[in-house]
């Protein structure tokens, strides 16, 4: 039997003096991200490619009006100079961020890896993997030593998937990205990860009850961003028995 979480139990910590960036908030896993860091008093930031996309977020988020704490930035992080350019945007519109939530990428699931095309594996893994560096080679050097660097990935970064094979190295690139800027920033900034099983989403409509939903992992990262110790550290969550023990280790949710 998987275990229940109850959302209404828990513990959001006090971020009202953090300002964060979250990279692919507009996205279904990103949107728990930004729901979770809105209940905390925090200053969210969600940068996104169109305004189109923007607007169709805020209907998204409908039911909770217009919270005065979220703004919105027109800008990508796709390349290098474009991921400059937009943190330089926020930090002259907003002031310091103290902490970064990427949540970019999407799935892919197709040939096995010797039938892969050119086109696919410069799409999932090119263009994704580059989105990462350009994000945290953008914001890394701006955030402070109590703030957070945060990836959230999933399952197949240690978990060879059949058919999914340019995920599976894009993934497991990633997380290595992780440990490295751990290793890299020693003590001058936090950084952390989530590694997941899937997710349940507002477009997922078919789904097991032992898998973590977007509001569980939006949760996590606001216990990550408040406690001190973590740091260098990835957090496991297949299934909502991992969940539960990763929220109640970050003190977000009642033992």
């Amino acid at each position: 039997m998987s275990e229940t979480i109850n959302l209404d139990k828990a513990r959001y910590p006090d971020l009202g003096d953090r300002r964060v960036v979250i990279a692919g908030g507009t996205g279904d896993v990103g949107e728990g991200v930004v729901r979770a860091w809105l209940k905390t008093g925090a200053h969210v930031i969600v940068p996104s490619r169109t305004e189109d996309k923007i607007e169709r977020f805020r209907q998204v988020l409908s039911d909770i009006g217009k919270p005065e704490n979220l703004s919105f930035v027109t800008g990508r992080y796709t390349g290098f100079e474009a991921a400059r350019a937009t943190a330089e945007q926020i930090i002259a519109e907003y002031g310091a961020v103290t902490d970064v939530v990427a949540s970019i990428g999407g799935w892919w699931q197709g040939e096995s890896l010797w039938e892969i095309t050119e086109d696919d594996w410069q799409r999932y893994f090119v263009d994704m993997s580059t989105a990462h560096v350009s994000t945290a080679r953008a914001w890394v050097p701006h955030l402070p030593p109590h703030g957070s660097y945060q990836l959230i990935l999933g399952g197949s970064a240690v978990e060879p998937v059949p058919g999914a094979s340019i995920i599976n190295m894009q993934q497991a690139a990633l997380l290595m990205m992780r440990h490295v800027l751990s290793a890299e920033l020693g003590d001058r900034t936090r950084v952390a990860a989530q590694v997941l099983g899937p997710v349940v989403t507002r477009a997922r409509r078919r789904y097991e009850p032992d898998w973590v939903s977007n509001r569980e992992v939006g949760l996590v990262t606001t216990g990550i961003a408040a406690d001190p110790a973590a740091t260098d550290k990835d957090y496991v969550s297949y299934d909502k028995t991992q969940m539960l023990e990763t929220l109640q280790k970050l003190g977000v949710y009642p033992n």
